[in-house]
């Protein structure tokens, strides 16, 4: 780890606009790097009430690597089952595979409460002493030049401050994760996209107090319901406020045409929409009612000069993937490795070119995929829907009743091999016993730029200045054996050979956000393919790297 004084003339190396999830995140990923971070966040609360519920097995793995444990932690929780959309005579139209374990080593998806998830991150950033929360502060102007970025805030009025009340904040790099209505965004210029996707829909988080899916025995724990009288979405909200207590659930309601969404979430009317589902005042209660407007945008440049916009500032999408919040925590860790490495030294400024080119493909991948599915739920005519049913429930049959599996989605171009096969996917992850530890990979072996080879030492084969530039990125060589081998790692399940073998590969470079940077079959095309990355991320040739 590199620990860093107070850069001379600078405030902090990295000022995150934005305390949600997104910029906890960020800031945990730089300070855990010893690099000076300042959080700035509007409100001087922490908000308590639910928001995001859902991520997926992605996020769990990234959650791990902070010590939370998606499968036994008392904010997160899942349900065995698949996840059902039926129309308004409960007959499927299709059926999406929420169940299976993930490639990458965890369930598919997880529910949770943000708050209590918020609160954990709060608590892992306020503990680490580089990082400096600033609360009830807003950005109002910010300049950039070669060197850094200065940062004027004012008091959020609301907050208690007065208008008139500024500081200035000078950094090496500015991190904007401040929301749809993003500061640092609108301050760049930079445009957004739009998708022509608007739709209000009611958002009901509900704490009942009995076990709601078990009185529903015909109904599954998360579904749509495409019924064109009032598109519904029914999910699980996360663990409830009681430990081993009933859970939350979510209702999400329609705004259907010339009805008046601030009439609707009055508390009189929610509980009229909630009647029929078995909840009412007394064995219920209703903790959050809001309107939303689902969209589908993104922004069209993420990062200018030495500023980042990532989360919600760069990218709306409608929930039905529910992979809103999951977006955001990619762009955190694909944020957090190439600052931490400009920083160090390890890369040049050009790496940021690659964040925007990667995340914004993958971030419009799952918009597109989103308003997809919303295409499908919110019709709210009865011939239209008729329609839709016929082919859906036909299609269904067609492939008989089979559940479809989770989106698999790939990075834009940016540091990774194109030449390689599955490079720019997420990569696999299997048990592993090392050191006399048997565990996911990621935590009985470790995480980073990580070099495996399955039977073969992959460190071997890369030339010499190639292993320096993998040391200067603190990268390391794997190598993996079926169990009896000789190796230190051991693939207790075979999940790396099945893996290697169906990507045609021997050797596989994985980067510190799990995804893979390239594969190869042969000494030549790893050597080949290692240059191309290193080349992308400006990281020192082969006669710097050997001298460092």
């Amino acid at each position: 780890m590199t620990t860093l004084a107070k850069p001379p003339g600078f405030d902090a190396d990295v000022a995150i606009v934005g305390g949600g999830p997104v910029g906890h995140l960020l800031a945990i990923l730089l300070g855990q790097r010893g690099k000076r971070v300042t959080l700035i966040e509007r409100w001087s609360r922490h908000y308590p009430l639910p928001r995001a519920v859902t991520f997926d097995h992605e996020i769990a793995r990234i959650l791990a690597t902070l010590g939370i444990d998606s499968e036994n932690d008392p904010a997160i929780n899942f349900h065995d089952e698949l996840y059902y959309w039926r129309n308004r005579d409960g007959q499927n139209l299709q059926i999406v595979d929420w169940k299976s374990q993930s490639a990458s080593g965890w369930r598919v998806r997880y529910w949770f409460n943000q708050p209590f998830l918020e609160t954990r991150l709060m608590e892992i950033a306020g503990a680490l002493p580089t990082v400096q929360i600033l609360r009830g502060w807003q950005g109002s102007a910010l300049t950039q030049d070669a060197e850094g970025v200065s940062l004027t805030l004012r008091r959020t009025p609301e907050e208690g401050g007065t208008p008139d009340e500024t500081r200035q904040i000078r950094a090496k790099f500015v991190a904007g994760t401040d929301g749809a209505n993003s500061f640092v965004r609108q301050a760049l210029g930079i445009e957004t996209e739009d998708r022509g996707y608007f739709f209000d829909w009611l958002i009901l988080d509900m704490i009942p107090q009995f076990d709601y899916v078990a009185s529903r025995p015909q109904d599954p724990a998360q579904w749509q319901l495409c019924d064109p009288a009032r598109p519904t979405t029914v999910v699980p909200g996360g663990p409830g406020p009681v430990a081993g207590g009933p859970d939350r659930r979510r209702w999400e309601y329609m705004v259907l045409p010339g009805e008046d969404p601030a009439e609707l979430q009055k508390p009189e009317n929610a509980w009229k929409l909630l009647e029929p589902w078995g909840l009412t005042p007394e064995n219920a209660a209703l903790e959050r009612a809001a309107v939303y407007r689902f969209q589908a945008r993104w922004a069209r440049e993420w990062h200018k000069g030495r500023c980042l916009i990532g989360g919600d500032a760069a990218h709306l999408m409608p929930p039905f993937a529910g992979e809103g919040m999951c977006a955001g925590v990619r762009d955190a860790v694909a944020m957090g490795w190439r600052l931490n490495g400009i920083l160090e030294g390890k890369f040049g400024l050009e790496a940021l070119a690659s964040y925007s080119s990667e995340r914004i493909d993958h971030a419009r991948h799952y918009i597109d995929f989103s308003k997809e599915l919303g295409q499908i739920i919110c019709i709210a005519d009865a011939a239209a829907a008729a329609e839709r049913d016929a082919a859906m429930i036909a299609a269904l049959a067609e492939r008989g009743d089979t559940p479809v599996p989770t989106d698999i989605c790939h990075l834009g171009p940016g540091a990774w091999a194109a030449d390689s096969t599955h490079a720019g996917e997420l990569s696999v992850q299997g048990v592993v016993e090392a050191k006399g530890r048997i565990d996911r990979f990621d935590q009985a072996v470790g995480q980073g730029w990580v070099l495996i080879g399955y039977e073969t030492d992959p460190l071997a084969v890369l030339s010499p200045g190639q292993r320096a530039q993998l040391a200067a990125l603190e990268g390391f060589g794997v190598q993996i054996c079926a169990p009896g081998g000789a190796c230190e790692v051991i693939d207790r399940e075979g999940t790396y050979k099945a893996w290697l073998e169906d990507i045609d590969a021997r050797y596989v470079l994985i980067r510190p956000d799990f995804y893979v940077a390239l594969t190869a079959k042969t000494p030549e095309a790893l050597r080949e393919r290692f240059d191309k990355i290193m080349k992308t991320l400006n990281v020192p040739a082969e006669e710097a790297a050997l001298s460092a």
